[in-house]
């Protein structure tokens, strides 16, 4: 695995992971669909993460999550249930996508930075949430929910688009340099080898 395939790895591992902070389930559903696809590579012991079983439970459980999250009352006592939950969903799919890392590295960089970046992420948007109960009497809470959920798929969208990205910035560079060359040799002064 090359340095850049590796940086790209832990990133994309450290991004869905910060997304679980906002929802547990739809990150892994974002990897799981990515996965079944073929468009995510998964880490040895993760195969299980894409397949239509996984995409039909992940699914499930982020429709009941996303909807609970817009009760009163029921949102905080999810913000509660979700602290440990997000840290350990955040470890392992960080973990998932990280391929042809040496175990050690794989969940040492898993856990520190993945449920790292999940508790981070979970414990601002519950104290968000705590204060917009106590503002709003629970009343805002869906606004804060909305942004969330949004939040969520914006963070995993982008994490699984950062391979992409840097493949189009890698084409985008190159064509910039073929263009340089080109433009430069039709600049140059001509020499006539004649004499």
């Amino acid at each position: 695995m090359s340095n850049s395939d590796l940086a790209l790895s832990i990133a994309l591992g450290v991004g869905l992971a910060a997304a679980t902070g906002f929802r547990v389930f739809l990150p892994m559903l974002v990897a799981s669909v990515a996965a079944y696809s073929g468009s995510l590579p998964l880490g040895d012991g993760f195969a299980w993460l894409g397949t239509p079983a996984a995409m039909l439970m992940l699914g499930v459980a982020a429709l009941l999550e996303v909807g609970a999250y817009f009760v009163p009352g029921v949102d905080n006592l999810l913000d509660v249930i979700a602290a440990p939950v997000a840290v350990i969903a955040g470890a392992i799919v960080s973990a998932a996508t990280m391929a042809d890392l040496p175990p050690m590295m794989k969940w040492t960089a898993a856990i520190v930075a993945g449920g790292g970046a999940a508790g981070i992420v979970h414990g601002v948007t519950a104290a968000l949430r705590a204060k917009s109960t106590v503002l709003t009497a629970g009343l805002g809470n869906s606004t804060v929910a909305t942004a969330e959920l949004g939040g969520a798929l914006l963070v995993s969208l982008l994490a699984l688009a950062a391979p992409v990205a840097a493949f189009a910035i890698v084409v985008l560079m190159l064509w910039l340099a073929i263009r340089l060359i080109l433009r430069l040799r039709r600049s140059a002064p001509r020499t006539d080898a004649r004499g």
